[in-house]
């Protein structure tokens, strides 16, 4: 008995040893089985062209006769667009812009050790820049419209997002250019990373003297051109893209120095941008936040908010309309920041040393109206201008309406409070004069309640009469007394009131 007890727990335990044994050969198929899958499906290593890429990029790297012809003509075709504010146009220009060709150079001579290529590379990036910069500034000059287009003004200043198109367009452009069979991937990475309307709204801000505009746009333009050179070197590295050698090995050493010390010149200052425009994004983002949960008053109203980041001393600068804010909410308004994380006084990850808020208001609101009008008038299209002129004039007029209304209600009340009061001296003296049997004069405002309770104001006269006037010639006396005073004071109801 006891045997076959052992025997069964025996069969048990080998059964159950071999399920758990064809379970993990199961989930070892399944992974294998995934894995290769994976690998083929996210490959890019199939389909590759590695000569072919490396001669193509070579072709699109000299800027020389046709090629400086069709960049001139896309500068002129992007200038326009974005002078006239169009997104289509500017999108055809950049389908036919050759500056692809020494940004990609750039990216595959770093990743191949071609010193030679990136000395070329270089050399056409900097026609290509200086054909475009004097091509757009030329335009601009002869432009009769001067008038700075949101086309223009969103190439001002790089954020988070151009910098992550400039990594997933340099991506998208070296993997598409390296396969046997050329796809239109190019010409969309063209598009996404938008590399020539920087360029002309830098000739616009050279053209108009606004140096701001000249070295934001530059910056994005810069950022973009980088992180594609980046995102190709990447590429180029992990389809192991063969690297030149030289039969001098001191040669090759010092050109892989010259190549070292250029990444280094290159990846070092990207690395501080891309770190840059992260904090100013979050900073961005931090002061959003900030304004839509403290910046919104019931007796005043923002009508414009500039931020002026920097990592020692950023300014919020608030343009307000309508009752003028005291000092201890602007100084609640300031304190409020430690709770968003900005002034803590930690040091480690700060995004600035210090960050301010400063309220622009008047007592008439004139000044910053004027100075809104001025910063709108330099800074916005016709149609955005117009409508924001528009709007802040509204606004005031709301404004100069309520003032106007108390001051009516107020000048209502002095005419009821004139009514009230009566030139006792004058009227005196007057009656005295036409009624010489009047021998003394009063003025009381009087109150009557009835029997309903409702209170009825009486002006009341007393006059006392020469004791020797007869009482009929007293009555038509107060008649005409009484008639006078209604057209003299102009008053409707009063009564005459003989002192005893």
């Amino acid at each position: 008995m006891i045997m076959e007890e052992n025997n069964s727990k025996t069969n048990a335990e080998d059964k159950q040893s071999v399920n758990k044994k064809e379970a993990i050969k199961d989930l070892k198929t399944l992974y294998k089985s995934t894995k290769i899958f994976l690998i083929e499906t996210l490959s890019i290593k199939e389909g590759i062209d590695i000569f072919g890429t490396i001669e193509s990029v070579k072709k699109d790297i000299v800027f020389k006769g046709h090629s400086v012809w069709i960049l001139i003509a896309s500068i002129f075709i992007a200038s326009i667009g974005l002078n006239i504010n169009s997104t289509a146009v500017v999108i055809g220009a950049m389908l036919i812009s050759p500056l692809m060709g020494p940004i990609v150079g750039l990216g595959l001579a770093v990743g191949t050790n071609d010193w030679e290529m990136l000395l070329k590379s270089l050399k056409n990036f900097g026609i290509a820049i200086a054909i475009a910069l004097i091509t757009s500034t030329i335009y601009f000059l002869i432009s009769p419209l001067k008038d700075a287009s949101p086309e223009l003004l969103s190439r001002t200043k790089p954020t988070i997002l151009d910098v992550l198109i400039g990594i997933f367009g340099g991506f998208a452009g070296i993997i598409a250019g390296s396969r046997r069979v050329r796809s239109n991937v190019i010409p969309g990475v063209a598009i996404a990373t938008a590399l020539m309307p920087p360029l002309c709204t830098a000739g616009y801000g050279l053209a108009t003297g606004q140096f701001s505009y000249f070295f934001g746009a530059f910056y994005l333009f810069f950022i973009n051109s980088v992180f594609i050179s980046i995102s190709t070197l990447t590429v180029v590295r992990y389809l192991r893209f063969p690297k030149k050698s030289f039969i001098n090995k001191e040669k090759e050493a010092k050109i892989k120095r010259y190549i070292m010390v250029f990444i280094i010149i290159i990846i070092i200052p990207s690395a501080s941008i891309f770190i840059d425009v992260l904090k100013e994004t979050r900073f961005n983002a931090i002061i959003q936040n900030y304004s839509e949960e403290n910046l919104s008053f019931e007796s005043s109203e923002v009508i414009n908010q500039r931020i002026t980041y920097s990592d020692t001393l950023s300014i919020i600068d608030i343009y307000l309309i309508g009752d003028e804010l005291d000092t201890e909410r602007v100084k609640y308004l300031n304190d409020k920041l430690k709770d968003y994380g900005l002034n803590s006084g930690k040091k480690l990850f700060n995004l600035t040393d210090k960050t301010i808020i400063s309220v622009h208001q008047s007592t008439d609101n004139s000044d910053t109206i004027f100075s809104q009008l001025d910063y709108i008038s330099n800074n916005l299209s016709k149609d955005i201008k117009t409508g924001i002129i528009e709007d802040i004039y509204k606004k005031n007029e709301e404004i100069i309406y309520s003032k106007d209304q108390k001051i009516k209600f107020l000048e209502n009340q002095i005419v009821e409070f004139k009514k009230d009061t009566i030139p006792l001296k004058n009227i005196s003296k007057e009656i005295m004069i036409q009624y010489p049997k009047v021998i003394k004069f009063g003025y009381a405002k009087t109150f009557e309640i009835n029997s309903d309770n409702q209170i009825d104001t009486i002006f009341s006269f007393f006059v006392k009469w020469n004791g020797y006037a007869w009482r009929s010639q007293k009555k038509e006396q107060e008649k005409i007394l009484a008639e006078w005073l209604k057209v003299r004071l102009q008053i409707d109801t009063l009564r005459i009131v003989e002192f005893k």
